[in-house]
């Protein structure tokens, strides 16, 4: 095995690339077409002023547009201080891949701005995303029909509402306004489930890989998720939803958690739910009580574990620590968490990967329903929710005459009939459409893993597949 330190780390970016790179390598494209795919089509760099504090503030946003094979394009606007044009042109290019892999028709963006949300109040906030989404908007870069971003990373249901807001001022006889931005929240034009969608999507990527021995045996595993010990790194809004449906849902044991002041290790398991009520009172993991205290956080990702969820920044798995790194399984509920370079010491070691453009594929696929919703005008379930339970309980009524009929030898049980009769609502849909697709998507790629003799990983299968789509949809226009 290659020793990692004499492996030039590539950024973030060039990994994107890199790994674009072995997919198409395995494939057969017209000649240009590869390069077409590969580049980003137009990132608008933006520089406004706002008024704060008694001075005028200078800020920086960027908005990407990577690929308009098929429009709108979509991607989520994030607030951090590492924000600049390289990381969100390789966001924007992930997803272009991922809404390919899980069939949402949208092309791929990205949008970011260079700040701290920490260090403004609410109404200051609210006054820089709006000036930030007046940049973008005049110049349709949001738009319900050509650009929807979404939250990412410093961003939630707040931002998105008052970008929609912008949105609606500047377009008042746009009937379709609301569909401008998804992930707003859903008395606004949200729909149920997709503040956790992203975190249910790595439960259900999981659940469907455990469906399949061979697959779990190729981790070095056995079983189901039942009793795995998971490390988890972040627990903002996906790693805490992650965590926390394992954890209730599926039995497994969360021993690490990872933060930005530190890290929690504890063999017998952690409570998800008691970690995330601290972090939000005390703004850290520092003084947890049920737990061991780590003060380098990063360190608990090394520890003993089965699984390994990196679900904060790009590039936490490095070429610095990837030898240290005792998980079987890594999936990628971050954007980027493994580096190029990092990406081949675990695949030489035989660890197996499930990559980002397939496992926090949950939020883009919600957003997908969000706009569909958007553009309907009609809530998921309201036109069939009563007509199904009036058809459930005509099967109730014929079974409760049939027991009437042969006296006690059997009987529906009440909690069967409740559960019956209950007609599917908006969130019940919204999960039954994210497990499909995560279903769908996973079988598109495993077909690849299993049925090619040159794919040996889940990441390139899941390329494959992507760019595969692209290059369809780019000859359907005639290129």
């Amino acid at each position: 095995m290659q020793n990692p330190g004499a492996i030039k780390e590539p950024s973030f970016r060039e990994s994107v690339d890199l790994m674009f790179n072995r997919a198409v390598a395995l494939m057969d494209l017209p000649p240009g077409l590869e390069e077409k795919i590969r580049v980003c089509n137009a990132t608008y760099t933006v520089r406004f002023g706002v008024r704060l504090r008694g001075q005028i503030h200078t800020f920086t946003g960027y908005r990407s547009v990577h690929s308009e094979h098929m429009e709108p394009v979509k991607g989520g606007i994030r607030y951090a201080l590492s924000v600049n044009q390289n990381e969100v042109e390789a966001l924007a290019a992930l997803m272009t891949y991922k809404c390919a892999l899980v069939e949402a028709p949208f092309g791929g963006s990205k949008g970011g701005l260079c700040i701290d949300p920490r260090d403004w109040n609410d109404d200051e906030l609210e006054r820089i995303t709006r000036r930030f989404a007046f940049e973008l908007i005049k110049r349709d870069l949001i738009n319900p029909s050509q650009n929807v971003p979404a939250p990412d990373m410093g961003t939630g249901e707040r931002e998105m509402a008052w970008i929609a807001d912008q949105y609606h001022r500047m377009n008042t006889t746009d009937i379709n306004s609301q569909a401008c931005v998804t992930g707003k929240p859903l008395h606004a034009g949200g729909i149920a489930g997709r503040v956790e969608a992203t975190g249910r999507g790595v439960q259900y990527a999981l659940r469907e890989f455990f469906r399949y021995p061979e697959d779990v045996a190729a981790a070095q595993l056995s079983g189901t998720l039942d009793g795995k010990r998971i490390v988890v790194q972040g627990l903002g809004n996906v790693g805490y939803h992650a965590a926390k449906f394992l954890q209730e849902e599926d039995g497994a044991l969360i021993v690490g958690i990872a933060e930005r002041d530190g890290g929690l290790f504890n063999a017998a398991g952690l409570n998800v739910e008691s970690v995330h009520g601290w972090i939000a009172k005390h703004g850290g993991v520092t003084g947890y009580p049920d737990a061991t205290f780590v003060a380098d956080g990063a360190s608990v990702l090394e520890e003993e574990c089965d699984i390994l969820i990196p679900a904060a920044l790009e590039g936490t798995i490095n070429l610095n620590n990837v030898t240290r790194i005792q998980a079987t399984l890594i999936i990628e509920a971050a954007n980027g968490p493994v580096t190029a370079g990092a990406d081949e010491y675990l695949r030489n070691k035989g660890v197996v990967i499930i990559p980002d453009m397939y496992a926090n594929a949950g939020g883009v696929t919600v957003s997908y329903f969000e706009w569909v919703k958007n553009l309907s005008h009609i809530r998921f379930g309201r036109m069939q929710r009563r007509q199904e339970e009036s058809r459930h309980q005509l099967v109730v009524d014929e079974l409760e005459r049939l027991n009437r009929n042969i006296g006690d030898a059997w009987s529906i049980s009440p909690d069967f009939k409740a559960k019956y009769l209950r007609g599917a609502d908006e969130l019940e849909l919204v999960r039954s459409g994210l497990d499909d697709t995560m279903r769908a998507a996973y079988q598109s790629m495993r077909e690849i893993w299993h049925g090619r003799d040159d794919v040996t990983d889940l990441r390139v299968a899941a390329y494959l597949v992507a760019i595969s789509r692209i290059e369809q949809s780019y000859r359907a226009k005639g290129l």
